[in-house]
């Protein structure tokens, strides 16, 4: 979180703006160099605020918050190391698209990408046609179902209730689905 950093400077020291009368007096420049100190962060904080507000170049923490802020999926990204941090930034850079597609096969794909880094291998029982002739057929199956296939390269059992979350919250609401998390085939590289 953000805190006070040791030795930064203010970009506005208080001690130039009080009354001359105080130019000379060792005291109260002291004192007001010790909130300098204090307020410098904030003062930091402020002077790139629009930094913070851009996924590409916000602390870890504050890109988490961000991504808190605007709906992104976020959860089970670890952010302790750079790949977690990358992942955890194109996440939420990609959160308002996702807002747009939601609902549909790629936009669930995405999402999945995104949050594990795979792409998952989706099965949906939908289609479209078209259709010269009257009273064709229907493509597709009668009943609804949606089936998301994740191969992890080490999954855990809080995979399979990650995935379970991310396509609840973004599958189209009134088709059935079930999620699968099985551990990839491993290829011997000679």
């Amino acid at each position: 979180m953000r805190g006070s950093i040791d030795g930064l400077a203010s970009s506005s020291p208080l001690g130039m703006m009080l009354p001359a009368v105080f130019a000379d007096d060792d005291l109260a420049q002291r004192f007001i160099a010790g909130l300098d100190e204090v307020l410098a962060p904030i003062l930091n904080v402020l002077d790139c605020q629009e930094s913070y507000f851009s996924p590409a170049l916000a602390p870890a923490d504050f890109t988490r918050w961000l991504g808190w802020w605007i709906g992104a999926e976020t959860d089970g990204i670890e952010d302790d190391h750079p790949e977690g941090v990358a992942r955890l930034r194109a996440a939420v850079a990609a959160a308002a698209y996702l807002h747009r597609v939601r609902g549909t096969r790629f936009g669930l794909a995405e999402t999945v990408r995104l949050a594990f880094g795979v792409a998952p291998e989706i099965t949906e029982s939908g289609g479209a046609t078209w259709s010269a002739r009257p009273r064709g057929s229907f493509p597709g199956a009668p009943r609804p179902r949606l089936h998301v296939a994740l191969r992890l390269p080490s999954p855990t059992p809080a995979d399979e209730h990650r995935l379970d979350e991310l396509v609840n919250a973004a599958r189209p609401a009134h088709v059935p689905y079930t999620v699968q998390v099985t551990a990839a085939e491993r290829t011997s590289e000679s």
